[in-house]
C-alpha cells in the first residue's frame, strides 16, 4: 500500500488544480473516428471522474456491485445516447453531469454501502445524462461508429482503472485514502456546478 501513496499523493493535487475540460464541447474539433473517441473520455475531467468514481464505488461496496455498476453504466448510456441522436429533449444536462461527480464521491467519501437496486439506479440515472450529451455530438461526426465505439472502450477502462484503485486500497489505511479521493472528486463535482 506504501507504493501507491505517491501516485495518490501526486493525482489528487492535480485533479484538483485542473482546469475545466468538459468532455461533451471538445469532441467535434478533436475529430471524428475511434482515436477521438478514445480520447474523449480521458481529456474532459468531468466524464473521466465520474466514470472512475463508478468503479471506486463498485469495488469499495465489493460482491456483485463491483461489476454491476461498470457494466450497467454503459448500458444506460447508450440509451441516454440514443435520446440525444433522436433529439429529445432533457433539461439540465450539463448540472447533472457534474451532480453526477459529487453523488459518486459523496458516496465513497461516506463508504456509503447502498442496496443493490439503489447502487443500479443512482448509477444509472447519471448514466442518461453522460450518454445523452454524446449522443448530440455524433450525428455532427463524420463516423459516428467507430467514435461511439471508442467512447465505449475507453469508459470501460475507465470504470477498471477505478475498479483496481478501490481493489488496491480496501484495507484499513487503505479505506480512508480511498474516501479522501471521494471526497476530492465530489469537490470538483461541486466545483463543476459552480463553474
Amino acid at each position: 500500500m506504501r507504493r501507491h501513496l505517491p501516485l495518490t499523493a501526486f493525482l489528487l493535487p492535480t485533479i484538483l488544480l485542473a482546469t475545466p475540460a468538459l468532455a461533451h464541447q471538445a469532441a467535434p474539433a478533436m475529430g471524428s473516428g475511434f482515436r477521438a473517441g478514445l480520447e474523449h473520455p480521458v481529456l474532459g475531467l468531468d466524464h473521466l471522474l465520474a466514470m472512475f468514481a463508478v468503479g471506486v464505488w463498485g469495488a469499495q461496496m465489493g460482491g456483485r456491485r463491483v461489476w454491476e455498476l461498470p457494466v450497467a453504466f454503459p448500458m444506460v448510456m447508450a440509451a441516454g445516447g440514443a435520446l440525444g441522436i433522436a433529439g429529445v429533449p432533457l433539461p439540465a444536462v450539463e448540472p447533472a453531469i457534474a451532480l453526477s461527480m459529487a453523488v459518486l464521491g459523496l458516496a465513497i467519501l461516506a463508504a456509503w454501502k447502498a442496496p443493490e437496486w439503489a447502487a443500479l439506479v443512482i448509477v444509472g440515472a447519471f448514466a442518461v445524462f453522460h450518454g445523452y450529451a454524446h449522443g448530440t455530438e455524433l450525428p455532427a461526426l463524420a463516423d459516428p461508429v467507430y467514435y461511439a465505439l471508442g467512447f465505449v472502450v475507453a469508459t470501460g477502462v475507465i470504470h477498471i482503472a477505478g475498479i483496481g484503485f478501490g481493489m488496491a486500497l480496501r484495507a484499513p489505511l487503505g479505506g480512508w485514502i480511498a474516501r479522501f479521493s471521494g471526497g476530492a472528486i465530489a469537490i470538483a463535482g461541486l466545483w463543476f456546478i459552480a463553474a
